[in-house]
């Protein structure tokens, strides 16, 4: 069996819970070598790190300092960079702070900024970008500003760079995922948001981070080499 993936490496940031797991999963089995990162849950990546062979790096997403240590293990070559790792402070406009702020645009948008800008020189000639952002910045929600204006942010970072690193062959897309069943979802949303959200759903059933990774590996695989600067709504018909 040929792995579509034999012989290249991968980073996903966040990958030891939720969607960056299952990428981090699915990028092994299909035959990468996987370099992810952690904040906490030093638990969670050990036993991934096991299960899979994907090596794990502790990062701190909202300290630019960190970016050496996360990109030291890929210095030899990087085919794939899955910025992944994102926080969410559900807070009404009226209760948000500057440090929320701070602390979520630099997790989710200057990081995963600074870490394309970091990536670019180490990837490989066609090598593949994927950002992960959300169903929020089309489907606004009360409490979600940051959270959807930082994707929304990431979002247009990855267009700009699709365009200039296109010449080199290197794609760079975004997946936006709907509800998607994972520790994030259940904290922010209670039980009955989460059944109506099903039930809305065209595929009448919240996401899994499964089906996240099976697009994810869509886009670094080679048959998506004529795919670029596009944002897949990964919603299970949520939005249609």
């Amino acid at each position: 069996m040929t792995l579509a993936l034999a012989g290249r490496t991968a980073l996903v940031t966040g990958g030891s819970r939720g969607i960056g797991r299952a990428v981090v999963r699915r990028l092994a089995r299909d035959g990468a070598r996987v370099v992810f990162t952690f904040h906490a849950a030093a638990g969670a990546a050990a036993e991934l790190a096991a299960a899979t062979g994907a090596e794990p790096v502790r990062c701190d997403q909202a300290d630019l300092g960190t970016l050496a240590d996360v990109f030291a293990p890929v210095r030899d070559g990087l085919d794939i960079l899955v910025n992944n790792a994102a926080v969410n402070v559900p807070q009404p406009i009226a209760d948000l702070t500057p440090a929320d702020f701070d602390r979520v645009m630099t997790v989710n948008a200057k990081f995963p900024l600074f870490a394309m800008q970091a990536a670019a020189p180490l990837l490989r000639e066609h090598g593949r970008i994927v950002n992960v952002s959300t169903l929020n910045t089309r489907v606004p929600a009360p409490g979600l500003a940051l959270y959807a204006a930082s994707k929304a942010a990431l979002e247009q970072f990855t267009a700009v760079a699709a365009r200039e690193l296109g010449p080199r062959g290197i794609t760079v897309n975004t997946v936006s995922p709907g509800a998607t069943d994972t520790d994030l979802l259940h904290a922010t949303n209670p039980p009955a948001a989460l059944a109506q959200t099903a039930a809305l759903t065209a595929l009448g059933r919240l996401g899994r981070p499964e089906d996240i990774a099976a697009v994810v590996a869509f886009l670094v695989s080679p048959d998506a080499s004529w795919v670029t600067g596009q944002n897949i709504a990964a919603t299970g018909g949520l939005l249609l």
